[in-house]
């Protein structure tokens, strides 16, 4: 079998750095991300004219799937990481269809395909960082090519969307006041845009909370990250890793999530 290898152009920066929490199809939660793009593929001139557009393709890899090793040649490998069915959640988990039927992260390629928007075209030291929103990626994805979206040709619809007609129906999500208090005293307030560095602009991404921060938090809550045959479940557990934070949350009553620690860590 013909393979192409596809250079990584850059990546994205995330306050989600594990797989559970991100949201599972991108633009429904407004979640911050920057792509900091990679030599030479940063040059300010390859991104000339991309502000003008207010929305991106993205093509991206899935790194965090879990590879099974085995001691057999690359094509035996191949063939046994390839999963012909998967069991999409929003069919509850339990019932299987074609993996060319389903937008799943097991994909032969490990490609994926997401639409984000465009929020600010930063320029420091003279390289491409891409501030964007909507995205339904982790931290540390590897990006390999971005191109605009076009109205006009990309977006129909009229288009049958099969067993996902709709968004997901959003769960309540209601902040504890101890969470309150303690989302309140991790706050940072240092953001400055005239003194931007690279720096500062991946901090406020990837480490420091902002005041934004526990509505994204609730969004994310709210598109119920938890497996589908735990979603009865009342009282258990659950932790979400946001930036540097743990923020743990429970179903308090069906169809209501109450956010209950919010801890550094």
């Amino acid at each position: 079998m013909a393979e192409h290898t596809a250079p990584i152009i850059g990546y994205l920066k995330s306050p989600l750095s594990q797989k559970f929490g991100a949201p599972r199809q991108p633009n429904l939660v407004a979640i911050s991300g920057v792509i900091e793009m990679v030599a030479p593929f940063d040059s300010p001139e390859a991104f000339a004219g991309i502000a003008d557009f207010s929305h991106l393709w993205l093509t991206w890899q899935f790194h965090h799937n879990e590879i099974k090793k085995t001691t057999q040649n690359a094509k035996t490998n191949a063939d046994k990481q390839f999963r012909a069915q998967v069991r999409p959640p929003r069919l509850g988990g339990n019932q299987k269809i074609g993996v060319f039927a389903s937008r799943s992260m097991y994909r032969p390629s490990r490609l994926g395909l997401s639409v984000v928007k465009l929020e600010k075209v930063w320029i420091v030291d003279n390289r491409v960082m891409l501030q964007i929103s909507g995205a339904d990626l982790i931290d540390g994805t590897p990006i390999i090519d971005i191109k605009p979206y076009v109205a006009y040709s990309d977006a129909l619809p009229l288009a049958n969307s099969g067993f996902a007609p709709s968004a997901p129906k959003l769960l309540l999500v209601t902040i504890a006041e101890t969470a309150q208090v303690q989302f309140d005293a991790l706050i940072d307030k240092s953001f400055n845009e005239k003194t931007l560095t690279r720096e500062q602009l991946l901090g406020d991404v990837q480490r420091n909370l902002m005041l934004e921060d526990l509505p994204i938090i609730s969004d994310l809550i709210a598109q119920d990250p938890r497996p589908a045959y735990r979603q009865e479940e009342i009282g258990m557990i659950f932790t979400m890793r946001y930036k540097l934070v743990d923020v743990s949350f429970c179903q308090v009553r069906l169809g209501e999530l109450q956010v209950w620690e919010i801890r550094r860590v």
